[in-house]
């Protein structure tokens, strides 16, 4: 694995590991402050990896499946991450702090409506990371080392069309509660 793909995995790794530093820091030491510096450095290890795929490039690299990635990262960090830190924040609260109410189960048109509004986001995403991935083969200016970013780039699209068709189906064939 090259840098910027170890890159990729230490920002993951250190997204959960402050997102969990906060919630700590919020609901078990009661430090509101504290916690709230913890989540807000989640989009500065978004500019981190920004700024490492970013050097690696301009000096010389040929952009990699990392450096896509790297984009994908970065915009769906963008898009989902007040939500995806919500949804950690409802589950640490009820399963760790045993506070709250139980995280909400969706079902039927509820259910079809959640993942469909979710596609959308996706969609939001994907353009997000086209235009940096487009935006990163324009400043290359070198299609033999931006190779890997296009291929990514045509993958993705693949994904967001069969995420359109899993949101869709639940139009049609809503999820049930189980009995």
């Amino acid at each position: 694995m090259n840098f910027v793909a170890w890159a990729i995995v230490a920002c993951e790794v250190l997204f959960w590991v402050v997102i969990l530093a906060g919630f700590s820091a919020r609901y078990l030491f009661k430090r509101q402050k504290l916690g709230l510096f913890f989540l807000a450095l989640t989009p500065v290890l978004d500019l981190f990896l920004l700024i490492i795929a970013g050097i690696d490039l301009y000096n010389g690299a040929s952009a990699t499946t990392a450096h896509a990635v790297a984009a994908i990262y970065i915009s769906v960090s963008i898009v989902f991450g007040k939500s995806m830190i919500s949804w950690a924040d409802e589950r640490f609260r009820y399963y760790v702090t045993k506070q709250g109410s139980p995280p909400v189960k969706r079902y039927g048109m509820e259910h079809a409506r959640h993942y469909f509004k979710s596609w959308l986001k996706h969609l939001l995403a994907f353009l997000l990371g086209a235009g940096i991935l487009y935006g990163l083969m324009i400043w290359i200016d070198d299609p033999a080392r931006t190779e890997a970013l296009f291929s990514i780039l045509k993958v993705w699209t693949i994904v967001v069309g069969i995420d359109l068709l899993i949101s869709s189906s639940y139009f049609i064939w809503p999820r049930k509660a189980k009995a």
